[in-house]
């Protein structure tokens, strides 16, 4: 059995390397599924009715706020381009696409690795850069894509399984850090005093006439670098690319990561312009079925709304707010179980039960009011 599923995430991989057209879906445990109906409520469907011009703002507006998650990574793949392309064209320079780069039931095997991931998320920007590099229409004339690895040794990794450090006519990879110098020692003794300082060997320097950057599998202790490459090069385009900005910024302030203030001074100016996150949470309630469990969606492709999506548990979702402000984890947890609440699956526990529920805080620190934090990253 486990070489069969072994079989079949291998296959899933190599499927990667075309444009994916298959649907993602969770395995039966997590009813979920990306359907072009998500989050239509009218009785009376449409069909291929083209999405309004790009050119007329509000009105495009509207349609990428009720755009529903999609239903293959070849639709994924258009969406991520658009939203980037229509941000590039508002002048927005540090942006974030974030999305399952996997299946949940990829995912939930035990014998996927962190490479397996590495892997998909190399598959999965390169068919992103293909397709901006063939689908520029803005005008700004964008040549060449650097897709960039923390340090030279994952860089290699990627050229490996690229096949080439130009895998694609306009595309590079590279690394974020060049070393000083040929040192091919595999066990560098001075590299560990340096992570116990949150530092790290070598130097950032820009790729040569690249006009944007795909920032791939850094962590939170090398997000410093990232920044440093902005400095030196503020009029290129950078994009975070699943990178789990929201799981990094809980690393900062603990010994040898970035300081809190990195949030302030930098990561907040990271615009999310596809963000694609599922939740999963469990209710106890005072009668059957005792425990329930549900999951929701919180959905944005730029210049549209972030939208709450909760899973139905029929394989389509249902809108149940849109908002020009990313809403807190707390916020969006709290519209999901207010709507279970209005269709009687959930009890009303009162304020008492609810405040010892939920505790004082329902916010994180960085979704906080913070004075000296950009604004982007919540817009």
């Amino acid at each position: 059995m486990r070489s069969k599923m072994r079989g079949i995430r291998i296959a899933w991989l190599s499927m990667l390397s075309i444009n994916l057209t298959n649907a993602w879906t969770p395995s039966r445990g997590m009813p979920m599924k990306f359907s072009q109906a998500n989050t239509i409520s009218s009785p009376t469907q449409l069909w291929n009715v083209p999405p309004p011009s790009e050119n007329s703002v509000v009105e495009f507006k509207q349609y990428a706020s009720k755009l529903p998650p999609p239903s293959s990574f070849f639709e994924l793949q258009q969406d991520c381009q658009r939203a980037v392309r229509l941000a590039r064209k508002d002048g927005h320079k540090l942006l974030e696409v974030e999305f399952p780069p996997l299946p949940a039931a990829v995912l939930e095997m035990d014998d996927v690795s962190a490479y397996d991931v590495v892997q998909a998320n190399l598959k999965l920007a390169l068919d992103f850069s293909k397709g901006l590099l063939a689908g520029e229409r803005d005008g700004s004339s964008l040549k060449k894509i650097a897709l960039l690895f923390p340090d030279q040794a994952e860089a290699d990794f990627a050229v490996e399984k690229a096949g080439s450090i130009n895998p694609y006519p306009g595309v590079v990879i590279s690394s974020l850090l060049s070393s000083e110098g040929i040192d091919d020692r595999y066990f560098k003794p001075e590299q560990i005093f340096l992570n116990l300082l949150g530092k790290r060997e070598g130097s950032v320097k820009p790729v040569p006439d690249t006009d944007l950057y795909i920032i791939l599998t850094a962590s939170a202790q090398e997000l410093p670098d990232v920044e440093a490459l902005h400095k030196q090069e503020p009029d290129k385009t950078i994009v975070f690319f699943n990178l789990k900005l929201d799981v990094l910024r809980g690393d900062f302030g603990a010994p040898a990561f970035p300081k809190k203030e990195f949030q302030d001074r930098f990561l907040s100016r990271v615009k999310p312009v596809y963000y694609l996150r599922t939740r999963q949470y469990t209710r106890s309630t005072p009668k059957p079925p005792f425990m329930v469990n549900f999951q929701g969606c919180l959905f944005r492709a730029y210049p549209g709304q972030y939208q709450t999506l909760l899973d139905t548990g029929t394989g389509r979702y249902r809108r149940l707010v849109g908002s020009d402000i990313r809403p807190a984890l707390g916020a969006f947890k709290e519209q999901l179980t207010d709507d279970l609440k209005s269709q009687g699956i959930l009890d009303d526990e009162g304020s008492t039960l609810s405040f010892l529920r939920t505790g004082y805080k329902t916010t994180t620190w960085w979704e906080e009011e913070r004075p000296e934090a950009s604004q982007e990253w919540l817009t």
